[in-house]
């Protein structure tokens, strides 16, 4: 019972003092804003497309060569920024991190970017928005609460895996629930691992790719959606297992 808990079930956080609740949202804001101030100043949008990453595909190998820590360092902090605040450019970032670094460890670097984004901008949801939201829109999503409280870790491995939301809406949506953190960040990690390394794996091949749209090819999207539903069989035993009590 108490390992179920610890990986399915959700709790609502602590409370914080008004004061200190005040002053952290004060300082998320002020990270939020120096981080978009800090994307829009030196045109980082620019740098993060196809045709950019083609271009300095001998730089940015060289320079990993020459700085291989460093590298890895600069990568995961970036990818984390772009998640984090829900900027455009994740999957090029996972293409570069497929090139520079190779599909396994560049799908672990990308992970660890990824995820630690995914927490980020999680917990600016939940501190930030979660309030406001459920006094105006409480008695809707109490349904959505409750049915996401008893799955919370098999609906978010779903989420993760078929590609049907973009990556932040889930983020954001997630930080509106209980769910707790540990088991956000477990699903999170685990669900993104096919979809990071079929692109850090195409990443490989960055000469031969002309658009993001060969590698989202149908036959990935359907085993993407098949992980996804794969998923859900803990949820779907639950309620025949309940149905099959009820039924003698």
């Amino acid at each position: 019972m108490l390992h179920h808990e610890m990986i399915g079930e959700v709790a609502a956080p602590p409370a914080m003092p008004a004061q200190a609740r005040a002053r952290g949202k004060l300082i998320v804001l002020l990270v939020l804003a120096l981080g978009l101030a800090a994307f829009f100043y030196f045109d980082v949008g620019r740098a993060l497309s196809l045709g950019a990453l083609k271009e300095n595909r001998d730089r940015l190998l060289a320079f990993t060569g020459a700085n291989y820590a460093t590298a890895v360092g600069l990568f995961i902090v970036s990818y984390a920024m772009v998640t984090g605040l829900s900027l455009p450019g994740a999957v090029i970032l996972t293409l570069a991190g497929g090139f520079l670094f190779g599909s396994i460890f560049g799908t672990l670097y990308v992970n660890l970017g990824a995820t630690t984004g995914a927490t980020l901008s999680f917990l600016v949801a939940r501190y930030l928005l979660r309030d406001a939201v459920e006094q105006k829109f409480g008695k809707w999503l109490s349904p959505f609460q409750e049915g996401f409280a008893k799955n919370a870790l098999s609906y978010l491995m779903t989420l993760r895996l078929i590609p049907l939301f973009p990556f932040f809406v889930v983020n954001l949506v997630s930080g509106l629930t209980h769910v707790r953190v540990g088991t956000y960040i477990m699903a999170t990690a685990i669900g993104i691992i096919p979809g990071s390394f079929v692109y850090a794996y195409a990443g490989r091949q960055l000469g031969t790719i002309n658009s993001l749209k060969e590698i989202a090819s149908p036959s990935v999207l359907a085993a993407f959606i098949l992980l996804g539903l794969l998923a859900l069989v803990p949820i779907v035993y639950k309620k025949l297992s309940v149905n099959k009590q009820d039924g003698h």
